[in-house]
């Protein structure tokens, strides 16, 4: 039998794995309309929380007193969302992974206004170090800047508001109602772009699309579940072998080959990302940081 942190590992590594066949088939399916495909991406990730919901809770599962903070939650959520999905379908697979990672650098800044947290030296020094990293892969200013390299950044700002909201969310709502919420949010804002013209999938690529929902619905659970078992200091780690999937992926599938500067900058982040969650650690302020929940 496995031990509690041994589960966690297994979690986390199953729940980068489905995040990593997420980003794929996201960056597959840019022949489809953007707004179809996160349609499939909410609908079946409702599907999939209805199939979680405790049996107490069917009659009422819809109810909460924090409307308001979900709605908040829910339009942060889909602006981090339709930004990664742009990123993804016109950049390289390991540059939007890289810039990704910056999120907790986001959550650092934010906290200090929606949680009125103090932020000491070693955490502010890790930000530095993140913007460091971010500005050698996007390179801001030079002829060579491409503007799809901001909806990364936007989809960190809107995770790192997300995480925020998620952490106050979570004292009194259980995490499939958040995650439910967000997918049901998904699915009703996309069906406004069926007039802009929808392609109707064969069966191939249907299964397909309707993976992206299963996949990011079931990673999301199992990060969940990761955190549940081990200390997020032991298995966060893990989460960085999505840049390792992402450079096989766009390697073998795209040709991409991640330049110098992608690799250094991405380091300066995950570097900096580490130091903030060992921060968190030490300071017994545990954060799960889901992705495009």
């Amino acid at each position: 039998m496995l031990s509690k942190n041994q589960l966690g590992f297994l979690y986390m590594f199953l729940s980068v794995c489905a995040f990593s066949i997420m980003d794929l088939i996201v960056k597959w399916s840019e022949h489809y309309p953007l707004g179809e495909v996160l349609f499939f991406r909410g609908f079946f990730g409702v599907l999939f929380y209805f199939f979680i919901i405790p049996k107490e809770r069917l009659k009422d599962f819809y109810y909460t007193k924090r409307a308001g903070l979900h709605f908040l939650r829910c339009v942060f959520g889909l602006i981090a969302l339709l930004a990664i999905f742009i990123a993804l379908r016109n950049l390289p697979l390991a540059t939007v992974v890289s810039i990704s990672f910056a999120a907790p650098i986001f959550t650092t800044i934010f906290s200090i206004f929606f949680l009125s947290e103090k932020v000491g030296f070693f955490r502010w020094l890790a930000v530095f170090v993140g913007f460091i990293g971010i500005v050698i892969i996007t390179e801001p200013g030079f002829s060579s800047l491409n503007i799809y390299y901001v909806y990364p950044i936007i989809f960190c700002l809107g995770l790192s508001y997300v995480a925020i909201a998620i952490r106050q969310l979570s004292t009194t709502e259980p995490v499939w109602l958040i995650s439910l919420n967000f997918s049901a949010a998904i699915t009703f804002v996309s069906i406004f772009t069926i007039p802009f013209g929808w392609i109707m999938p064969n069966t191939k690529d249907l299964i397909l699309l309707s993976f992206i929902g299963v996949f990011g619905g079931v990673a999301n659970l199992w990060l969940s579940q990761s955190y549940k078992f081990s200390e997020v200091s032991l298995v966060t780690p893990l989460k960085y072998l999505a840049l390792v999937f992402a450079i096989i992926f766009g390697f073998f599938i795209w040709g991409e080959v991640p330049t110098f500067k992608t690799l250094t900058g991405a380091l300066l982040v995950i570097i900096s990302s580490v130091i903030i969650f060992r921060r968190e650690i030490i300071l017994k302020k545990q954060v799960s940081i889901p992705r495009h929940d």
